[in-house]
């Protein structure tokens, strides 16, 4: 096959903006019942509206939810668990009126709860039906005032027409309701300020009467510097959760006053809290436990015997799992992805195996000419630890570099902070690696995947760690001939947008940078988001307003002085975690500054984007704006973006 030789940045790809944008959508939240598979997706297309889809045995395929409806809760601001499915019903928050609503099959949804008050909003998540079917329990965040937020678990009648009744409460925050198989015993984990899920919660277990009360409430596990994540009831009865008591998130069952590991390893079973849905393992019928592992970055699917002490590992095509659910059978359905996978639905039988993929977010056949594979890394970074990253080579079957040059590096900065990136196949990703940039994706101190300790390393540290990990995976790629020195970048969204930001104040490695609704202003932060991260920066960078100093030390906005390379700027005008005005404020300071700088605000979307037409221009913008910076043609026609200063 003849290659065109041309300059890195410039190659032509078929991995367009518009197949990303246009083509994708975004899946969550995977669920089996009765032989049906159900999963949620967000379209572009609509707006980014939610749908719940369900397949049923046969094979057919149909959207379950009205398109009037979009299936999205707001509780915690990044919501989750917003549908589930019992039998022909399915309980379902929408996103416009955040009403919790039943729809039976072959009916119209029906709201449940009474009409919000109108001096109150009142959001619900993670509707559980009691075995009876009488009675819903869930989680219910009421909105009083403007700083009056009032998470508690209620019981609602199934069928609607009753006041909601508070169960269990007290706390800062509850998750996972699970009633056991009997309806005699709720379970729930609970947590409060100034800890995040994963620095610390507390598992209670209660006796559950037919009208939803409880009693004999107890704490059965967890506690200030322990995690314990996503509690599951088995077949036969068995609460069954996963707690990081050890520095690893392992898989325990409750026996008595006791908790037994079933598989204990160096490995993570569980993962950040922040959405609620979140799942790794699932029950099956036998009492085996289908889960997801992670080690050093890297997902695996597993079958746990805790009987024999085995955890048998599945060879699967995959490398990324982000959630799994079970109907108590031998198949469980994935929400994963893997090298030349994108995220996908699929069905998997634990005993032979065998897969089916069901749904692909993108019905795109690309080529593996075009594919850049993930190749794990570790690097060596401040103060003689090691970090780990995933680098991406530039790939083109079509395209050859000039033999004196090398590529421009884009470093990937995640959100989170305390998240992870992955190895599965990411159009994101392969957009700019087929148009010749290398990327590196980095999993910087106090990302998960790695142990609590390494989870831990940005405590008290946000704004050095992570900052230093990024600029040390470019050092480590420069250094073994990998990347143009003279051509890094840096991007990322949220707290990767900080942590962009802060690089480039903070150091001069790099030689542009994209910020995606990043955080300018620790300070204005501490001051003005939500309840769920409202003492996040507590243990990231020390307690507010003591230590105001050292927040104002750690801002990119007051530290413009050593920005010293140009940057583009994208932020939602309705996002509620990151307001605009941090954006506003750091143009205003490149403005002032005189550094080449482009501003794309976006109408209606929120705290990442959602909208077809607005992932695709802010794809073809950074990388209009890279071509300008960088000094390479772009193959592909892109409407111009203002550069101001430039």
């Amino acid at each position: 096959m003849t290659q065109t030789t041309a300059p890195y940045g410039s190659w032509r790809s078929p991995i367009s903006s518009d197949l990303i944008a246009g083509g994708s959508v975004r899946l969550s939240q995977v669920a089996l019942r009765d032989g049906s598979l159900y999963w949620l997706e967000s379209r572009p297309t609509e707006g980014g509206r939610y749908a719940l889809v369900r397949r049923e045995p046969d094979g057919s395929i149909e959207d379950v939810t009205p398109s009037d409806m979009n299936v999205r809760t707001r509780v915690h601001e990044y919501g989750g668990a917003s549908y589930s499915v019992t039998g022909a019903a399915v309980f379902f928050s929408n996103y416009v009126d955040q009403q919790l609503y039943r729809q039976d099959r072959g009916d119209d949804p029906i709201a449940i709860v009474p009409e919000q008050p109108e001096t109150a909003s009142h959001r619900y998540a993670d509707a559980r039906l009691t075995p009876d079917g009488r009675t819903v329990v869930c989680i219910r965040e009421r909105h009083e005032g403007e700083h009056d937020v009032v998470n508690e678990l209620v019981a609602i009648p199934a069928t609607g027409g009753g006041e909601p009744r508070i169960i269990a409460g007290g706390h800062d925050f509850v998750a996972y309701p699970r009633v056991s198989p009997d309806g005699r015993q709720l379970a729930w984990i609970t947590w409060d300020h100034p800890r995040m899920p994963w620095d610390g919660t507390e598992l209670w277990l209660a006796d559950l009467a037919g009208d939803g009360a409880v009693s004999n409430e107890r704490l059965v596990a967890g506690g200030p510097a322990e995690s314990i994540f996503q509690p599951e009831w088995s077949l036969d009865g068995a609460l069954h959760f996963v707690s990081d008591r050890t520095g690893w998130w392992n898989l325990y069952r409750l026996d008595g006053d006791d908790a037994l590991p079933l598989a204990p390893m160096n490995a993570e079973f569980g993962g950040p809290q922040w959405g609620l849905d979140a799942a790794t393992y699932a029950c099956l019928s036998d009492g085996r436990i289908a889960s997801v592992i992670t080690v050093r970055g890297m997902d695996r699917l597993c079958v746990v015997t805790p009987w024999e002490g085995v955890t048998a590992t599945l060879e699967l095509p995959l490398s990324s799992i982000g959630h799994i659910a079970g109907d108590g059978g031998n198949r469980v359905a994935l929400l994963a992805s893997g090298p030349e996978l994108i995220s996908s639905v699929l069905l998997v039988d634990v005993d032979s195996g065998e897969h089916e993929i069901v749904r692909r977010s993108n019905q795109a056949e690309i080529e593996p000419g075009y594919l850049s594979r993930a190749q794990p890394i570790e690097f060596p970074t401040t103060d003689r630890r090691k970090a780990h990253a995933f680098y991406y080579a530039p790939h083109n079957r079509d395209a050859a570099p000039p033999e004196d040059e090398m590529p421009p590096l884009i470093v990937f900065s995640h959100g989170g902070p305390t998240g992870a990136t992955s190895a599965g196949l990411n159009l994101s990703i392969q957009f700019w690696t087929s148009r010749g940039f290398a990327v590196v994706d980095v999993n910087y101190g106090d990302s998960t995947g790695y142990g609590r300790a390494y989870r831990e390393r940005l405590r008290g540290r946000w704004g050095v760690v992570d900052i230093d990990d990024c600029v040390n995976a470019s050092r480590f790629l420069v250094l073994h001939g990998l990347a143009d020195p003279n051509r890094l970048a840096i991007r990322g969204g949220s707290a990767g947008g900080y942590t962009t930001l802060a690089a480039l104040c903070f150091t001069d490695v790099f030689s542009a940078g994209a910020s995606y609704y990043g955080i300018a202003d620790l300070e204005a932060l501490a001051r003005d988001t939500h309840k769920f991260e409202s003492r996040y920066l507590d243990s990231m960078v020390g307690p507010w307003p003591e230590q105001a100093e050292l927040y104002r030390d750690r801002s990119p906005i007051h530290h413009t002085d050593g920005l010293s390379c140009p940057m583009i700027v994208l932020q939602g005008l309705d996002d509620k975690v990151v307001p605009p005005s941090q954006a506003e404020m750091m143009v205003a300071a490149l403005k002032e500054k005189g550094m080449p700088h482009a501003y794309l605000p976006f109408e209606g979307e929120q705290h990442g984007f959602r909208r077809a037409e607005n992932i695709k221009r802010s794809l073809d913008a950074e990388l209009y704006f890279y071509s300008r910076v960088f000094g390479f043609d772009t193959a592909d026609e892109i409407e111009p973006v203002e550069i101001v200063n430039l």
